[in-house]
């Protein structure tokens, strides 16, 4: 084969690669705010519905991170006034997600403007009202969802005594619905939508509404029909930042809530959750700290096995260019340790001697996580126009004794002697392929120069309470439980490449034919992926 078709296969093989790549967007992995809410239902003279006053309280390790740096005029407690400011811009970030309300036949809610924030007890809880344009009566069954659509924010009511109605008829009464299976057109519909979508179409919202759960509000009389809002999409330039100030989403690939996914996320989920709480109790018992542990341990494998960035770039560059077990599992151990100790350092130094606030070691997280993923899509590039033009490779056969692995046998047979399989190679053999240490350096800090945002809430509660030595071991421990995930996910890279070189032989053409595509096409991954994490982080 000549070079030009080389060159047009490989541009042919990459264009479907993207077409596949197109298709996942990125997704958040599992919540890293928890919120215990409750929320008042008003009603007007007329039995109609005029707006909601919320009342959500954080959990304690996010609430430490909320607050850190707020306490400006050092006297050991941060009050409301403190907080008003960042009240008043999470009220900015929750307007530009519908307040994470969804209510009706896709009512329409204004902030009204008199959101606090108190911090008592190493708990934050926001109180804010919404009024709605239009008031509406809730006749036989109003559906009312409170939820983070993505997941970032897990938002939960303990029962039906955490919702209020408020000057209701006294024909009225709620319940509380257990979270429902999405169905497969809705599931399909959700995961269709661009990272630039920043609010559900209102049908799908009423469909999504019941899959975590819902208020039903029913009263003995129904109201007039209501016109239902036209589904559209609602697109923006640029996304805006999360609400609460949290620390930046880990972006990953857009995989389903439901089956083995849906299960992996309600592992990290409890983990995360029993893990804080773990956190919280070393103040009085010490010995929590061997449950926080195991906790942390956990922890890390399950959030590895989640849709982050980190097993992918590794399991493909080890596919693109190792040959060595030993050296993909070095790889993962290595970048997950940087990946805690990059943790451990930012709140040291940002929170411990800056005293920054979470906002800006949030901020300064994002921007180093942006460097992280353009230096995956600098990685793939160099992976992808290396394999291709055959930089780097140092062979000094003579030009006769060069074959091209793209020849047709009948070629090969006038002019190669197959006794001697040594001299048959592509124009870069897999085993000049093996990364050197500046390539195996780009990895690790690819990978791990992007602390998990898990990590630096835990830091910061630990920090702030005192703990810090056990905050460190359960940050260093859950890298430990991530390299041990991506470790066994680059060794099935490795393993799965060495058996498409057997399938045609050891030394044969065809072999190396399927890992020579086979090193390509995790050379376009590590690229794609990394632009695809860039676009979706800017």
């Amino acid at each position: 084969m000549s070079f030009s078709r080389l060159v047009l296969g490989a541009a042919h093989f990459l264009a479907a690669i993207v077409v596949f790549l197109g298709l996942a967007q990125p997704a958040i992995a599992h919540p890293h705010i928890f919120i215990d809410a409750k929320v008042d239902v008003v009603f007007d003279a007329q039995g109609r519905i005029t707006g909601l006053r919320h009342h959500w309280t954080f959990d304690s390790a996010f609430s430490v991170w909320t607050v850190q740096g707020l306490d400006k005029n050092n006297d050991g407690s941060v009050d409301s006034s403190e907080l008003q400011e960042l009240a008043d811009e999470n009220m900015v970030g929750l307007a530009d997600y519908g307040f994470y309300t969804f209510a009706g036949d896709g009512m329409a809610f204004a902030a009204a403007g008199d959101q606090k924030m108190v911090y008592r007890d190493n708990r934050v809880t926001l109180d804010f009202s919404i009024d709605a344009e239009e008031p509406v009566a809730p006749g036989h069954r109003f559906e009312l969802g409170v939820y983070d659509a993505e997941y970032y924010v897990a938002i939960g009511f303990a029962d039906v005594g955490d919702v209020t109605l408020v000057n209701a008829p006294a024909s009225c009464g709620a319940e509380l619905v257990p979270p429902q299976p999405m169905d497969k057109a809705t599931e399909e519909r959700l995961y269709s939508l661009g990272p630039e979508v920043l609010e559900l179409p209102p049908d799908l919202a009423a469909a999504m509404r019941g899959t975590q759960g819902m208020i039903v509000i029913s009263c003995a009389e129904a109201p007039a029909p209501t016109t239902a809002l036209e589904a559209t999409e609602q697109v923006a330039v640029s996304r805006p930042s999360a609400p609460f100030g949290g620390p930046p989403p880990e972006p990953g690939l857009n995989l389903p809530r439901s089956g083995f996914f849906g299960w992996l996320q309600d592992q990290q989920r409890a983990f995360y959750g029993a893990m804080t709480r773990s956190l919280d109790a070393l103040r009085n018992d010490w010995t929590a700290f061997w449950v926080l542990g195991g906790l942390s341990f956990l922890y890390g494998i399950f959030h590895a096995a989640g849709p982050g960035h980190g097993k992918v770039v590794i399991s493909s560059y080890v596919l693109a260019n190792e040959h060595q077990l030993r050296r993909g599992i070095a790889l993962s151990a290595v970048s997950a340790l940087l990946q805690s100790l990059v943790a451990i350092a930012f709140v040291l130094v940002l929170a411990g001697l800056l005293r920054l606030t979470s906002t800006a070691i949030g901020d300064a997280a994002h921007w180093v996580g942006v460097l992280s993923y353009g230096l995956v899509a600098a990685l793939g590039a160099w992976l992808v126009i290396r394999k291709i033009f055959g930089l780097g490779h140092h062979h000094h056969h003579a030009p006769e004794a060069r074959q091209d692995i793209w020849h047709d046998h009948a070629h090969e047979d006038h002019h190669h002697d197959h006794d001697h399989p040594e001299h048959m190679h592509h124009a870069v053999s897999p085993a000049d392929l093996s990364g050197n240490w500046r390539e195996q350096l780009g990895v690790v800090l690819a990978v791990g120069l992007r602390p998990c945002s898990g990590a630096l809430v835990v830091m910061v509660f630990a920090l702030s309470q005192g703990l810090l030595a056990a905050g460190v071991a359960s940050v260093l421990l859950m890298g430990l439980g991530t390299a041990i995930t991506v470790a066994v996910l680059a060794s099935l890279a490795v393993g799965a490449k060495g058996l498409l070189g057997r399938l045609g032989g050891e030394e044969s053409v065809l072999a190396q034919r399927i890992v020579w595509w086979a090193e390509l096409a995790g050379a376009a991954l590590v690229l794609l992926f990394g632009i695809l994490l860039l676009i979706a982080s800017l």
